[in-house]
């Protein structure tokens, strides 16, 4: 075989194993198969909503339907399987203390009451003419297989209901379906179901009843920890709960749906955070990326140019700010914020100026070159004016270099173009070998501190989505990135 026969075998051999090797990973791209935990009082809605995901994504969705209870204690038993839609948001939380499930994402409110025979022909129009009327057949659900029971056990048990009725029950049933089909069949008059149940059954009225109106429950899809394609698991949760997917189907069939994200199969995210924070984070971002297969557009700068584009125009999805006060100039654009992280300002000066350098006062000293954030560009700029004006220090002879971000002070000072920084304290120990060349100055001042607040705008379509990646920002593994940091942890647990 001559060299241009050799060279083409080899090409063709090569594109050839790169084909596979493409539809090899686009088949490990979509799961085969998901196994769904879905409570028996979702069946009409997720039995269309996996349809239509099938069609979409050739992923095959196997629905196991029962009670919320039955189900999680199947989950616990088999360990198997990858999502759990329970009609109270209660045993989702039960399900990820005892470590079987993970993210979870609302989807509809459910309200209970009573369902009677069309027309109401026993009037029966609340719990003190149900509880007159002897000769009333009653069902319930099982407290300990559905949400529907646990959830009545409860409130009637409030309103001292519950040991007279649960005792003439003539039957309780594992399912909230079920004990619809008893009043639809005759088998009984009146029983205790949610609102959008009754609302499939139109040979049936639903009576509201005030004990119920205000509590009403959240139904919830999550994550199993069993599941062995999370990202696949994620994506079908996100499809049911986005408005203009599954959430849509849920509303056709009477739910009362929970504000949903707008569907989108790999979604993009824009994310401003103060540059501060870009070392305490990545991990966590990345990882999030590669779980919710999903692009973060990571905008880390001075909190001042972010603030100054956000005023411009630009709508991020999320804005982690270096310090409140940069925070609040852009308020009306986000929900509430939570406190993530503090970070200590700190003077950081090279090693020939020790004991030279010992407080503030001392950056006045002649000769000292001096290096600090810029006050409109930076969080860590406006901070360091105000603490010097508190304290009455006048370092403008000195002050060589304004800079939108701390760690661009650390590197001129590390090149040897200035004496002294005032930056935060994770600006020093990003790079491990910072302390090689400097050292740190505390500064013992209340004023001295940023605080690192975390919101969601409010135009983004995808809020539930960044309360997820908050969720991971804010989780225990999050905590240890941070304080490797020299941050500290402000998280209300």
């Amino acid at each position: 075989m001559n060299n241009s026969k050799f060279i083409f075998a080899i090409l063709l051999l090569t594109l050839s194993l790169f084909v596979l090797s493409f539809i090899d990973t686009t088949k490990k791209n979509e799961a085969s198969e998901l196994v769904v935990y879905c409570a028996a009082g979702m069946r009409v809605p997720m039995e269309k909503i996996s349809k239509d995901y099938e069609d979409s994504y050739g992923t095959k969705v196997s629905l196991q339907f029962a009670g919320s209870g039955t189900l999680l204690g199947n989950i616990e038993a088999s360990k198997i399987g990858d999502l759990y839609l329970a009609a109270d948001s209660s045993y989702l939380e039960i399900a990820k203390q005892k470590g079987l499930a993970k993210e979870t994402i609302p989807v509809c409110s459910l309200m209970a009451g009573l369902i009677v025979k069309k027309g109401n022909p026993l009037n029966i129009d609340s719990l003190k003419s149900l509880m007159a009327k002897d000769n009333c057949r009653i069902v319930l659900a099982n407290p300990e297989a559905a949400s529907i029971g646990k959830f009545t056990k409860k409130i009637l048990h409030e309103s001292g209901a519950w040991e007279a009725l649960s005792a003439r029950a003539i039957v309780m049933k594992p399912t909230v379906n079920e004990v619809a089909n008893d009043i639809k069949l005759g088998a009984a008059d009146v029983g205790f179901v949610w609102d959008a149940i009754a609302n499939q059954y139109p040979e049936l009225d639903f009576v509201a009843l005030p004990q119920f109106e205000s509590k009403t429950k959240s139904v919830t899809i999550g994550v199993l920890d069993s599941s062995t394609d999370p990202s696949a698991a994620l994506k079908f949760a996100r499809y049911v709960t986005s408005y203009d997917r599954g959430q849509k189907i849920f509303e056709e069939e009477g739910y009362k749906v929970s504000d949903g994200d707008q569907w989108s199969e790999s979604p993009e995210i824009l994310l401003y955070t103060g540059a501060m924070l870009s070392p305490a984070i990545r991990t966590r971002i990345e990882e999030f990326e590669l779980r919710e297969n999903v692009d973060i557009q990571l905008v880390p700068n001075g909190c001042g140019v972010l603030v100054s584009q956000m005023k411009a125009g630009a709508r991020p999805d999320a804005y982690f700010s270096c310090d409140i006060s940069f925070m609040d100039d852009v308020q009306d654009l986000f929900g509430s914020p939570t406190n993530v992280s503090s970070n200590d300002m700190i003077i950081l000066a090279q090693n020939k100026m020790k004991g030279k350098i010992k407080s503030l006062d001392d950056l006045t000293r002649e000769g000292i070159r001096v290096g600090t954030a810029h006050p409109e560009k930076s969080a860590l700029g406006a901070l360091t004016v105000r603490l010097l004006n508190h304290l009455k220090i006048n370092i403008e002879k000195n002050l060589l270099l304004n800079s939108a971000t701390g760690d661009f002070l650390v590197n001129q000072l590390r090149a040897g173009s200035l004496d002294a920084v005032i930056v935060y304290r994770s600006n020093a120990l990003v790079n491990s070998s910072t302390l090689d060349d400097a050292f740190i100055v505390n500064i013992d001042d209340p004023m001295a501190v940023a605080i690192q607040p975390f919101a969601i705008g409010t135009n983004s379509s995808h809020r539930n989505l960044m309360m997820r990646l908050l969720d991971s920002l804010t989780g225990t593994e999050s905590k240890s990135d941070f304080l490797k940091y020299g941050f500290k942890w402000e998280v209300k647990s």
